[in-house]
């Protein structure tokens, strides 16, 4: 549900096709830079009510997903 929830706003960033991001897509490879992931993290905090911190460890799509999944186990 995250995943597909995350792929959905990214399509939507990069304007692509859900199908081609995969979690082991790195966020590079999509042309996302740092400040389109800071706003993915802000729309999911607003979507979801939780708050995520940026980092550096913020490389692929699975590393997003994982870090909104241990936020909202903590929740």
């Amino acid at each position: 549900m995250i995943f597909e929830k995350i792929a959905e706003m990214i399509a939507q960033t990069v304007n692509c096709e859900v199908s081609e991001i995969k979690p082991e897509t790195n966020f590079s490879d999509l042309g996302i830079d740092s400040l389109d992931v800071a706003e993915l993290i802000m729309n999911t905090e607003e979507d979801l009510k939780i708050e995520l911190e940026m980092d550096s460890s913020l490389v692929r799509v699975s590393d997003l997903v994982a870090k909104i999944e241990s936020k909202i186990k903590n929740v």
